[in-house]
């Protein structure tokens, strides 16, 4: 039996509702984990919006897109930069998201961001 990544285990807290985990919508989390590229990006829910990271330690990559509220949903481009999508149901929610990944995202990987090979300051 393999050991759970953080990912993993961040993305079963999620759908278990686990006494350690944040809560949210059900259905937007369950939505998001259907979708492989989502699944294998940190989740992270803050103030009523799911978030997706491709790093697994603070400080978190941010820069995506994300699915704010329940059903229905809106999803925002990163930082709240403009809305994609709003009036969607959790499943539209998600695939929005995953539509508007850059191609080379993911999987997450488990250190602080920038990643190690970047060239930031």
């Amino acid at each position: 039996m393999t050991e759970e990544t953080t990912v993993e285990k961040a993305w079963r807290l999620l759908l278990e509702g686990g006494p350690s985990a944040r809560r949210g919508n059900a259905a937007v989390i369950e939505a998001a984990y259907a979708e492989p590229r989502l699944r294998v990006l940190f989740p992270f829910l803050s103030h009523g919006c799911l978030t997706f990271h491709r790093n697994s330690q603070f400080p978190w990559s941010g820069g995506l897109p994300f699915i704010a509220g329940g059903a229905p949903c809106t999803v925002y481009a990163p930082s709240y930069s403009s809305v994609l999508g709003k009036g969607l149901m959790p499943e539209k929610a998600a695939a929005l998201v995953v539509a508007n990944l850059p191609l080379d995202c993911g999987p997450a990987f488990d250190r602080p961001w920038p990643p190690p090979d970047s060239h930031a300051d």
